[in-house]
């Protein structure tokens, strides 16, 4: 470990022209095993991290991630409650590259957290809602993607299809979710600029103070609940804490946000199943499946939210694959 710390060392002072590293500790990630990664020291006490891909997907998510950060100007962190890594530089090793990044400190919460601590709850609402009001024209400029509301509905019910071809999704989940694509009203939403990945893994928090976003390289133009949607893998009261605080603090008055948010989050199971499938993984399949049926369970809760705003008649996947062609024909 000593030894990688020290190699990565000597790369950042080519990367950063001027840089005397005076110190260097282990920089704790969930994606770890995908980097080689130090927190470096200057001689001016400043701390930076660097890191090295370990194989083709680390490259493939540095490499998103470094066009993202560039395009956060420092007018445009300027209008962030939170800190964003700022590139410093970058040294060529082997075939591929060791990126050198400010150094933003913080613990990541869990999601329990916000349930038990409210003041953490409203600063991760007040963090999402200040990443949602960013001039939408940094991210055209930087040529970032930029989806409409049709191309999001389109994705949700691309994942929909293939689940649901799996034929191991239940059927009431199935059409909760058909329901939900059909609903025109749901998806008529104004995309903002979206963090894409957000979660505790890429959140940093100081007491409960939102101090930091990592993770940015699903930075886009898309649908706000997208944001949101983790949320809901945790307690149910943290998720309105959340959303008021978005609200409170200009996040977009959507009715149909939360009912979006649910829908992704729904999905996230999907495409869980669709990785045990395509992985061949019988114990991921296994748990998808237990984790839909556990769904079916929530959509026949008392308390249970639709995920519409009509009722919704059952319909086949191809069905909703013939709304999208004919809603696109009309649009286009």
């Amino acid at each position: 470990m000593a030894g990688s710390q020290f190699t990565l060392a000597a790369l950042a002072t080519t990367a950063v022209p001027g840089l005397v590293v005076t110190g260097t500790r282990t920089l704790g990630s969930v994606a770890a095993g995908d980097y080689e990664s130090a927190v470096l020291r200057d001689s001016d006490g400043i701390e930076s991290a660097i890191r090295r891909p370990r194989n083709q997907r680390a490259e493939a998510r540095q490499s998103a991630d470094l066009l993202a950060i560039r395009a956060l100007s420092a007018g445009i962190r300027s209008r962030l409650p939170f800190a964003v890594p700022e590139y410093r530089g970058q040294a060529p090793i082997g075939s591929t590259r060791a990126i050198v990044t400010g150094f933003v400190p913080g613990s990541h919460p869990s999601l329990g957290a916000l349930g038990e601590r409210p003041e953490l709850a409203t600063s991760v609402g007040r963090a999402v809602a200040a990443i949602h009001l960013l001039p939408t024209s940094f991210v055209t400029d930087a040529g970032l993607p930029s989806l409409t509301p049709f191309e999001v509905l389109r994705s949700a019910v691309s994942v929909m299809d293939r689940a649901v071809a799996t034929k191991l999704v239940p059927a009431a989940l199935q059409d909760r979710w058909e329901g939900a694509a059909r609903d025109q009203q749901l998806w008529q939403f104004t995309p903002t600029v979206v963090h894409g990945a957000l979660g505790p893994d890429v959140l940093l928090v100081q007491g409960d103070d939102v101090t930091g976003v990592l993770g940015w390289g699903e930075l886009r133009l898309g649908d706000p609940a997208k944001d949101l949607a983790w949320v809901l893998a945790g307690r149910r009261d943290a998720f309105d804490t959340v959303l008021s605080a978005y609200e409170a603090n200009g996040g977009g008055r959507d009715r149909q946000l939360a009912q979006r948010a649910r829908v992704y989050h729904e999905l996230e199971t999907a495409q869980w199943l669709l990785h045990g499938v395509q992985a061949k993984s019988t114990s991921v399949v296994d748990d998808a499946v237990a984790m839909m049926h556990r769904l079916v369970d929530a959509v026949h809760a008392p308390s249970a939210a639709p995920l519409q705003s009509v009722s919704p008649e059952t319909m086949e996947i191809g069905e909703v694959e013939q709304l999208l062609s004919s809603t696109e024909r009309r649009h286009g």
